[in-house]
């Protein structure tokens, strides 16, 4: 139409972002719904979606805004926050972020829309800054080995009590913990050791080998900023059988003795001063250290060195068998995401300044806190912090000049005040600070130090060439580009992952993150000062309960494993209160994710598997008969819903009664949301609680393997016993999480409104389906719902492919490298498949384009089916070829072309691994997870 005669609402393109986030135009949709053979997008939608469970009304959210109005009614909210510059400390500490980091990484969709790197090969360039990450732990912490980060200093606290528990000799159950730990870090600990039956034991360190425990937690510096030598109590608690853990500070450690030179077994802590913003508690990278011995007890992620076909150093994720999915409620933890964008960032910190960089700042920190010190003459030994005894009515004049003057001190009690230093602190805030309390000092007229020389830092760090070579802009920008280059993210082609929901990250969702109004605040800032964030807080919640249907959400779980946890815990504690802490049954489908037992285990829970009929569904009468036999013990049922097979169940309704029925609850795990929004509601359905993955249905990016939200939605029976409520412990270091990157998903849910949202669902289903018509004939589809459809995903069956040529899904998933996809997400929930979800982004080109390469790959099969070519000398088997099979003698019996550029399309937007097919067994063989020697990385 004539936009000159067309009406004013249409001219204001109000729901235009619905069309930019959902992939399909109105002219495909047709052509894929004739493809999947219904004639419209409603009757596709009333054959996968049980009628029992449809909402039978619009979401209770308004309409689609457009970006711009969105960014400023978000920009109104942020606003309403006071950013002042913070000393409060306690873990949290004002930090620059590199501007080349910042833009480079932060900002750049290459990093940050990348997937956790299971796909070794086509994520060379993370996992490479992760080794960074994990050497520059290693080195300053004084261990042998580190992990590729955990999800905050609180939690790893909290899994350094579980590992000892699993690697200490004694028997014990009792845990010290130093009363100078940093207080979330203890309320952590109380939910933790109470899920596991352990009992908390406090006092000083050198108290600790007075009791008879499995382990201890001591802090350095701690709570009062108070640094002193943890030789011998470390030494006492291990003589006694004991395993020590010591929570630490990264920057302190650059001029500090490391606690791995005394003693210590597990060192923690996070690296959020390493150029992350504070972002009100996160996302930031918790760090985990341990000794060799010890490393195959260790949570999360550890990525180690390996090497490829051609025997060049690669890597990759080492020691996989300790995943979930294998070892379920055996499993070290139930950790799946970490936080790999901001250990990134801090590792590349680390890159670009250096080890004089870092001594440099460290130095500059101490110096402006021993002068502030000295010129309020507190005395002692510490690196950061210091505490002020002040008269009595003192400190409300003192806090409340400083806040006026800009600053927030941190109260330790009614007469004693404590102020942290950091990188942003100069030398004019410390002239002020002085004159608030009625001091001045000459700055530069002395050298003060109170770090006494035997706790000063002898040993070298940082040695490797990586830490030493980058240090102008022009290097950094590139050696970032080109660990970039190595990697597949959204931004070069679809990540069809199953149980993923690699979907757009708009930028207009992502900008808000970097405001100063969100990402520099103190998360224990007064709240007169956080308004914005309580906004956007009550708002959020809104949204999501009417999303969902619950009566209440918490935002403080920080992973979707931690919403597990705290919805299990939540229970728990429901329970408990009605004289029924004898409940201890979780009944959990063998078609469950991995994490699923894992978190079970840790709140107390004794798993119970419950069959799957040969549909892939829940097996009604195992079911029935496992929740009458424990029907006295019974706690609860997490299911995943649509199904981990990918199919609406249709009895949902009659499973969440049968658990009712005997008295236990509902969890629902919400890995699989992405098909329901709009469509039905967990709490509709009969879900007592929900997990809310953040980082898959509403839009926060995975970013290489973290960070994710994981917030739950609960009846009002169990909000009395959410994190936070009414004493109840808690289960993440910060109030709310990670809240920095929650105004990511307000934005993703006001940008599309209720209609938006429910559009989305409807075209995640039809892409879903749409690839299932297109690869069926090809490879089998191996469950669908009663009429024959799939919910948003997929899985295609490889068996008899592998039964009879010895192809491997594997194989499959390396050779899709050569077309440029990412693969499927591999033999899960079933041994021997692919299970594709290509979520509503992705438009019909795209799926076409994946398709053709699938429907290629299957071709190639049929060639060593036919004898043509053998399997071993094959491209599937060869997979993923590299620009160094190009260039070397060709003596394999296919063509080079067909090897790199399959399909003709295929060159115009070539990736080209950076190596080739990587072994995995011998990286688990010769276990190395710190940076390669120079001399073999150029290989």
């Amino acid at each position: 139409m004539n936009p000159l005669l067309r009406p004013l609402a249409e001219l204001e393109q109000r729901a235009e972002f619905v069309a930019r986030h959902i992939g399909p135009d109105d002219g495909e949709v047709q052509q894929m719904l004739a493809t999947v053979g219904v004639d419209s997008l409603a009757t596709l939608i009333d054959a996968t979606v049980p009628a029992a469970i449809r909402l039978t009304r619009s979401l209770d959210l308004p309409a689609p805004m457009p970006e711009q109005a969105a960014l400023a009614a978000l920009r109104t909210i942020a606003e309403k926050n006071n950013v002042k510059k913070s000393c409060i400390g306690l873990g949290y500490y004002g930090t620059h972020t590199p501007p080349v980091i910042l833009r480079n990484l932060f900002e750049n969709p290459g990093w940050y829309t990348a997937y956790t790197p299971y796909q070794a090969e086509i994520s060379q360039g993370r996992l490479e800054a992760l080794i960074n990450f994990q050497q520059m732990v290693t080195d300053l912490t004084g261990m042998e080995i580190s992990n590729a980060s955990l999800l905050d200093e609180a939690t790893a606290a909290a899994e350094a009590m579980a590992m000892a528990r699993r690697i200490a000799k004694v028997e014990s159950n009792v845990f010290f913990v130093d009363d100078a730990c940093f207080p979330q870090t203890i309320a952590v600990l109380k939910t933790r050791a109470a899920g596991f039956g352990f009992e908390l034991v406090f006092g000083r360190p050198e108290d600790a080998g007075q009791h008879a425990v499995f382990g201890a937690l001591l802090q350095y510096p701690n709570a009062h900023g108070a640094i002193a030598d943890l030789s011998a109590p470390i030494a006492a608690i291990k003589n006694a059988g004991g395993i020590v853990a010591v929570a630490s500070d990264l920057m302190a450690l650059v001029l500090l003795k490391p606690p791995g030179e005394m003693g210590a077994d597990i060192v923690l802590g996070s690296s959020q001063r390493f150029g992350v913003p504070m972002g009100y508690g996160g996302p930031h990278a918790a760090f985990f250290a341990t000794r060799e011995a010890t490393v195959r007890a260790m949570p999360g992620r550890i990525i180690g060195v390996s090497k490829d076909a051609r025997g060049k150093p690669a890597y990759r994720m080492a020691l996989q068998t300790r995943e979930q999915h294998i070892r379920r409620e055996k499993a070290n933890s139930n950790i799946c995401t970490s936080q790999v964008l901001l250990a990134n960032m801090a590792g590349i910190y680390a890159v670009w300044h250096g080890p004089h960089g870092l001594r440099t700042i460290a130095g500059r920190i101490h110096r402006l806190a021993a002068l502030l010190a000295q010129a309020l003459e507190v005395n002692g030994a510490f690196f950061d912090t210091i505490q002020i005894k002040v008269g009595a009515g003192e400190t409300a004049r003192i806090h409340a000049a400083a806040a006026a003057a800009g600053y927030n001190l941190r109260p330790v009690n009614a007469t004693t005040i404590a102020i942290s230093v950091d990188e942003t602190t100069t030398r004019e805030d410390i002239a002020c600070l002085l004159a608030i309390f009625g001091k001045s000092a000459a700055l530069d007229d002395t050298t003060p130090c109170a770090i006494p020389p035997a706790l000063q830092r002898t040993s070298t760090f940082l040695t490797h060439p990586v830490f030493n070579s980058h240090h102008t802009e022009h290097g950094l920008l590139r050696y970032l580009k080109r660990l970039q280059n190595r990697d597949l993210a959204l931004d070069h082609s679809m990540i069809p992952l199953g149980s993923c929901t690699m979907k757009l990250n708009a930028a207009a969702e992502m900008i808000p993150v970097s405001w100063p109004e969100f990402a520099q605040i103190h998360p224990f800032a007064p709240p007169d000062q956080t308004q914005g964030y309580a906004e956007l807080f009550r708002k959020l919640s809104a949204q999501l309960m009417a999303i969902t249907g619950f009566d209440a959400v918490s935002l403080q779980p920080n992973s979707g494993a931690q919403g597990e946890y705290a919805g299990l815990t939540a229970i728990r504690r429901y329970q408990a209160s009605r004289n029924e802490a004898h409940r201890n049954i979780c009944l959990i489908p063998k078609s469950a994710h991995g994490t699923n037992p894992a978190t079970a285990q840790m709140c107390g829970l004794e798993v119970i598997a419950v069959a799957c009929d040969a549909q892939g569904n829940i097996d009604l009468a195992d079911l029935e008969a496992k929740a009458g036999q424990h029907a006295a013990k019974l706690s609860c049922l997490m299911l995943t819903y649509p199904s981990t097979h990918g199919v609406f169940e249709a009895a949902v309704k009659d499973i969440c009664a049968i658990i009712h029925a005997h008295s236990g609850q509902v969890y629902m795990d919400g890995a699989n949301l992405n098909a329901q929004v709009g469509l039905t509601r967990p709490a509709d359905i009969g879900a007592d609680v929900a997990h809310i993955n953040l980082h898959k249905t509403f839009a926060i990016p995975h970013g290489g393997g973290g960070p994710g939200m994981g917030p739950i939605g609960v009846k009002s029976h169990l909000i009395p016993f959410l994190p936070g409520q009414n004493g109840q412990g808690a289960v993440s270091a910060a109030p709310w999480g990670s809240a920095a990157i929650l105004p990511i998903s307000w934005m993703y849910i006001t940008l599309l409104g209720g209609s938006g949202l429910r559009r989305a669902s409807e075209i995640a289903i039809l892409n879903a389906n749409y690839i299932a018509a297109r690869l069926t004939g090809h490879y089998p589809v191996l469950y669908a719902g009663v009429q024959g459809r799939v919910a948003h995903e997929c899985i295609l069956d490889i068996r008899t492919i592998k039964s009879n040529t010895g192809v491997t899904e594997s194989d499959i998933a390396k050779r899709l490298m050569d077309y440029g996809f990412h693969a499927p997400t591999v033999s899960f929930p079933v041994a021997g498949t692919l299970m594709v979800e290509p979520t509503e982004s992705e438009n019909k080109a795209e799926l076409d384009r994946f398709c053709a390469a699938m429907i290629s790959i299957r071709e190639e099969i049929r060639q060593i089916e036919r004898g043509e070519w053998l399997l071993d000398a094959s491209p599937l088997r060869h997979a993923p070829h590299t620009s160094a099979d190009l260039v070397a003698e060709w003596t394999r019996p296919y063509p080079r072309a067909t090897a790199v550029f399959p399909l003709p399309w295929v060159a115009a937007n070539k990736f080209w691994p950076s190596v080739n097919r990587i072994d995995d067994a011998y990286g688990d063989r010769t276990l190395f997870c710190a940076c390669v020697p120079i001399e073999e990385s150029v290989r």
